[in-house]
């Protein structure tokens, strides 16, 4: 079906969607990164605790997450033209009520629109390059989404504190909403001309609503109480709460066995590699979602930088992490296989230490020249992971199993990073209470990274020899 697809549309067209769904990338990737930085910022204007900074960055990530589980399935169901069109018009018009928020509950409730819309629009831009360019041409169209992304990651950061310092019409951090709305436009009027209207849906494809239920049940009675847990006192339903999302995993896990259209194909849990992936994944995101809130607050609301400054001082993490990312993808994923995982953790490991290291030893005169070193190694790290990972978790997965794989692992990679801003964020306000300095408290965070991906490190020696990529 791919093949007939392509074959009907000419290759400049092919090219034009090709950069649609790279627009759509980058907004949902500069999207997540400008919050970060963004954060004290919004907290300020708008008031509210530290709660409510953790769920503007936790409600788009678990958003995502959740809605990314049933997301690839309804492209079979509904149309993947429909829905990429339907996602992209919904997260430009969330951007905006974001944008426009008058208070913290209105931030958040178009924060939780802009995941869930972005989780309906990233699968189906994927599926449509692959469908329309013949396979002659797809690894040459898929070979600028690393650099583009690593670019991105570059980017984010000072963009935010540029456009937070030049204040705009006065609108302060609501810009970095705001400029999605011309973005999002201009891809979805160039999409609406392009985009094949007839993408090879499986009209046969059946979505199994109890288990959709079910996870998504789970994953919202986890996150809730580790957010909002420590700000009112660890109460007695919080407890109730994580102990709920456990019987409801469990039931999910009963509901897909017997299932006749599980979410999951069942095989893949038979695989050890890709379940000992989704630990990997689970961990590291976690960290590194962790890590980047945990060093915004530090710069900004700890020791009183500008957001500006803080852009300019995570360029070394950001510049590291594009350069590895870059340098994995082109050559180091290849030549080294596994290696590479275990080189990219070991070195990520190494400067999250650094960090912890920086912030006991430097204190509160900390400089950007004093955080560089550490930043850009933790950067180079990271940036290694981030294209072979996946290919490793599902290097012995058969070609039924990929597809499901991949989206499983990408809203694992979602979900663990809300989890990451949820405890770890939990975690540094909790020391501050305790008396103890933003400094101090931003230290301990970092270690606890390096111990979590210490233990990824670990488990990396259990995933195939190859990734899928190399096998085909």
């Amino acid at each position: 079906m791919t093949t007939e697809l392509s074959s009907l549309i000419p290759l400049r067209k092919a090219w034009l969607v090709l950069v649609v769904v790279v627009i759509a990338e980058l907004m949902d990737l500069i999207d997540t990164s400008v919050a970060n930085l963004a954060g004290p910022s919004i907290r300020a204007d708008l008031g509210g605790g530290p709660m409510t900074l953790q769920w503007v960055l936790s409600a788009y990530t678990a958003a995502f997450a959740l809605g990314l589980i049933a997301s690839g399935r309804l492209g079979d169901l509904l149309g993947r033209r429909r829905l990429f069109l339907l996602g992209l018009a919904g997260f430009t018009l969330a951007s905006l009520a974001c944008g426009l928020a008058p208070s913290p509950g209105f931030l958040i409730a178009a924060r939780l629109l802009q995941g869930l819309f972005g989780s309906v629009m990233i699968p189906q831009g994927m599926a449509l390059v692959k469908i329309v360019f013949p396979p002659e041409h797809l690894r040459k169209a898929l070979m600028p989404f690393g650099p583009i992304m690593g670019l991105a990651t570059v980017a984010g950061p000072i963009l935010a504190g540029w456009l937070l310092h030049l204040d705009l019409f006065g609108s302060q951090w609501r810009s970095i909403f705001l400029i999605n709305i011309p973005f999002g436009i201009l891809a979805a009027a160039l999409g609406w001309w392009v985009l094949p209207r007839h993408s090879g849906e499986d009209r046969n494809a059946r979505l199994d609503l109890r288990g959709v239920a079910l996870l998504t049940a789970g994953s919202a009675l986890l996150i809730v109480p580790l957010i909002q847990g420590r700000d009112l006192g660890w109460p007695a339903w919080t407890y109730a709460m994580i102990a709920a999302a456990l019987v409801a995993f469990g039931l999910f896990v009963v509901s897909e066995r017997r299932s006749s259209n599980p979410v999951i194909t069942p095989s893949l849990f038979g695989k050890r590699s890709f379940v000992v992936g989704l630990l990997i994944v689970g961990g590291f995101y976690a960290s590194l979602s962790g890590f980047v809130l945990v060093i915004n607050l530090l710069l900004q609301s700890g020791l009183g930088w500008t957001p500006l400054h803080t852009g300019f001082a995570l360029i070394p993490w950001a510049l590291g992490t594009a350069i590895a990312t870059l340098a994995s993808g082109a050559v180091l994923a290849e030549k080294l296989g596994r290696a590479n995982l275990h080189l990219g953790l070991a070195i990520t490991v190494v400067g999250l230490l650094a960090l912890w290291w920086s912030t006991a030893h430097w204190g509160d005169a900390i400089t950007i020249w004093t955080l560089t070193p550490a930043l850009l190694v933790t950067g180079i790290g990271s940036g290694l992971l981030f294209i072979p990972l996946f290919d490793f978790i599902l290097g012995d997965a058969t070609a039924e199993e990929v597809g499901t794989g991949a989206g499983m692992l990408n809203a694992a990679q979602q979900f663990a990073n809300a989890i990451g801003v949820a405890a770890l964020g939990t975690m540094f306000f909790a020391h501050i209470g305790q008396s103890q300095s933003s400094v101090a408290a931003a230290g301990l965070v970092f270690a606890i990274c390096a111990a979590v991906c210490v233990l990824a490190l670990l488990l990396v020696r259990l995933l195939p020899e190859h990734s899928q990529q190399a096998a085909h």
